[in-house]
C-alpha cells in the first residue's frame, strides 16, 4: 500500500485504488510458487519449512456491544492480515474484502472489481502453502464504522469504511503510530488460532523505537514494552495458541524504511556518525538477556549460581 498506492515507500508508485491490490495479488501467487518449488524439490532431502511473515495491528471495536463496531473491527483485521492470510489458509480473499471493494468499484462505474480474482486452479494452488505463519505485531487501534462517499477518489483506506482511534491513556513509547497495547497481541494470536486452524506461529517482529533522537541507553519504556507483550504472548500460549518462537525487533539500530536511521528500534545504540559505527548496549540488553537465558521470565526467588 505504501509502495504502490501512496508512494511513501519504494518503488514510490501512486496507483490509487488498484496498485496495492495488484501488487499483493502477485506476492501471494509468487509465495505459493516458491512454497511448491521447495515442497517438490528440496523438502524430502532438507526437511525444512517455508512460511510467510505478515505484519498486522489488532483492531478492537470501540463499543464491543455494537454489531456495527464489531463488524468494522473484523473488516480492519481482514483488510490487513486476512488480505494475505485468507488466500494462503482458505484459498481466497476474505468475503468482506471482495464485497466492499467490489461494491465500491461498481459505484465508480468500473466493469470489474479493483480487487483481482483468483482462478479456481490458483485458489487450489495457493491454499495450504505455509508451514508456519510469521507475525509482525506492534500496536492496536480502536475501530468504528465510518462511511466514505463513493465519489471520493478510490483507495485502499477508503474501501474499509472505518475509522481508527487510540486511547489517550495508552503509552506512546516511540513514534506517533506505535502505542503500547500489550493485550492486543493476545487477541490477534487467538484470532489467528480460530480463523486459520491454529497454525504454527513465530512472532517475527515486536518492539518499540526510541523516544528522542539521542543516545538514550536507559530505555525503561522498551523494557516495559517487552515485558507487557511477551507476557501476553505467554497468555496466548496458555490459551492453546501454537506459538513456537519470539523475535524482538531489533538487535541493532538500523535503516528503517523511509525514516532512515532516525527511528531506532535496537537493543544496541549505533553511532552512525562515527566511521567505525560503534555499538553501545541499552538497558534493555540486560533485561532481554535474562528472558532468553531463562526462555521466559526468570523466577525472582531463584538464586543465580
Amino acid at each position: 500500500e505504501k509502495g504502490y498506492e501512496t508512494g511513501e515507500h519504494a518503488p514510490g508508485l501512486k496507483l490509487g485504488g488498484c496498485g496495492a491490490y495488484k501488487a499483493a495479488h502477485h506476492i501471494i501467487k509468487t509465495h505459493a510458487k516458491v512454497w511448491h518449488s521447495y515442497n517438490s524439490t528440496w523438502r524430502s532431502e532438507q526437511q525444512g519449512m517455508v512460511g510467510i511473515s505478515l505484519t498486522s495491528a489488532w483492531g478492537e471495536p470501540v463499543d464491543p456491544h455494537s454489531q456495527t463496531d464489531r463488524d468494522a473491527a473484523e473488516r480492519y483485521i481482514q483488510f490487513h492480515l486476512g488480505w494475505f492470510a485468507n488466500p494462503i489458509y482458505k484459498g481466497d480473499y476474505p468475503e468482506v474484502m471482495k464485497n466492499y471493494v467490489g461494491r465500491k468499484s461498481a459505484q465508480q462505474g468500473l466493469g470489474t472489481s479493483r480487487l483481482p480474482t483468483f482462478s479456481v486452479q490458483e485458489k487450489t494452488y495457493i491454499k495450504g502453502t505455509s508451514d508456519f505463519l510469521g507475525i509482525g505485531h506492534f500496536t492496536t487501534r480502536y475501530v468504528l464504522q465510518k462511511s466514505f462517499p463513493f465519489l471520493q477518489v478510490s483507495s485502499y483506506h477508503t474501501d474499509h469504511d472505518l475509522a481508527e482511534l487510540v486511547d489517550p491513556k495508552w503509552p506512546v513509547q516511540g513514534p506517533k503510530w506505535l502505542y503500547s497495547v500489550p493485550w492486543g497481541v493476545r487477541r490477534l494470536l487467538n484470532f489467528i488460532k480460530t480463523q486459520y486452524g491454529n497454525p504454527l506461529i513465530y512472532v517475527t517482529e515486536n518492539g518499540v523505537s526510541d523516544k528522542v533522537q539521542c543516545t538514550q541507553l536507559c530505555d525503561e519504556w522498551r523494557i516495559e514494552f517487552l515485558k507487557g507483550y511477551i507476557n501476553e504472548i505467554l497468555k496466548a500460549l496458555n490459551d492453546g495458541v501454537n506459538v513456537r518462537g519470539y523475535t524482538a525487533w531489533s538487535l541493532l539500530d538500523k535503516f528503517e524504511w523511509n525514516k532512515g536511521f532516525s527511528e531506532r528500534f535496537g537493543f544496541y545504540h549505533i553511532d552512525f556518525k562515527n566511521e567505525n559505527k560503534p555499538r553501545y548496549p541499552k538497558a534493555s540488553v540486560d533485561y532481554y538477556k535474562k528472558i532468553i537465558s531463562a526462555n521466559g521470565f526468570p523466577n525472582s526467588r531463584e538464586v543465580m549460581s
